[in-house]
């Protein structure tokens, strides 16, 4: 995948589109990402020993991977990654030259 786990990332399609965040959790085998504060859905909770009063939990459900865009920590806007091999490592790099990875 082009992001991973704690790449700042911008939503570029769906409902909520321009949003910000950080990549919280990533699931290559589903080429899905939880990202901080985006795609909040409710859900339902019957009381249980574990929440006993019950009630309606907001958390982030994962969305597509094809849908963000990792930040260019140069621009601060989005870019498209590329790979590359330096000192024998794989490395991502953002389109304008700035290595994502540390």
């Amino acid at each position: 995948m082009h992001v991973k786990k704690g790449d700042k990332v911008r939503v570029i399609s769906g409902k909520d589109k321009g949003k910000t965040g950080e990549i919280l959790a990533a699931y290559p085998k589903e080429s899905r990402v939880v990202v901080e504060g985006v795609n909040i859905v409710k859900k339902h909770s019957k009381p249980s020993q574990a929440n006993p009063q019950g009630g309606i939990i907001s958390f982030e459900a994962p969305i597509h991977v094809s849908n963000v865009m990792p930040i260019d920590p140069k621009t601060g806007n989005p870019t498209r990654v590329y790979h590359k091999v330096i000192d024998g490592k794989k490395v991502r790099v953002a389109k304008s030259g700035e290595v994502l990875d540390k």
